[in-house]
């Protein structure tokens, strides 16, 4: 199966509260490492961003790990990443701006986000900083600490919206657009 295409059987997350925390929480100063460059947290949230956090990108030619389509949510984080990508334009035109999150270090990172031409920071906290500052939820595979799927609306220095959780993973961005759009009427 394609690192694009997701197969029709994935176990569909369910809510867990791990989120709930989330909404209303200062964004915090945390500067990360991204495809373009060092990344300001705080800076990102500071007017209207989009936010999302993923387990782990594919790598073409490299197998699913065994295990990996068995956990809910796991599955799908680069058409998730193609999808915002896509629909980047709609994003900017809605002010928003774009950056995506794994626990992946910085050259897996960069390789993606120039493979995929990503238009927006693909950041790399492979120290989950993230976690330890905001406490989105994570999971353990193969020895790793991973995140969970999560998408984060912030405004004005804080967490508005949260998106939990996101399934399918590729309609993510679409359902994101419709958010933001039914928001600002």
């Amino acid at each position: 199966m394609s690192l694009y295409q997701l197969p029709s059987d994935l176990p569909v997350p369910v809510g867990d509260g791990a989120t709930d925390q989330l909404v209303g929480l200062e964004v915090p100063e945390l500067l990360l490492d991204s495809s373009e460059g060092l990344v300001d947290l705080a800076k990102l949230g500071a007017e209207l961003a989009v936010f999302y956090v993923y387990p782990a990108t594919g790598t073409p030619g490299r197998p699913t790990p065994d295990g990996w389509d068995a956990i809910p949510g796991a599955r799908g984080c680069t058409p998730q990443s193609c999808a915002f990508r896509d629909h980047a334009v709609e994003l900017d035109d809605l002010g928003a701006r774009v950056a995506g999150l794994s626990a992946q270090p910085l050259t897996a990172q960069i390789e993606f986000a120039e493979r995929e031409q990503m238009p927006f920071p693909v950041i790399a906290d492979p120290e989950l900083r993230l976690r330890d500052s905001l406490g989105p939820p994570t999971f353990e595979f193969g020895g790793l600490t991973r995140y969970k799927r999560v998408t984060m609306v912030l405004e004005a220095g804080r967490v508005s919206h949260v998106f939990y959780p996101v399934f399918p993973p590729d309609r993510n961005a679409a359902d994101v657009v419709a958010w933001l759009a039914r928001r600002g009427r």
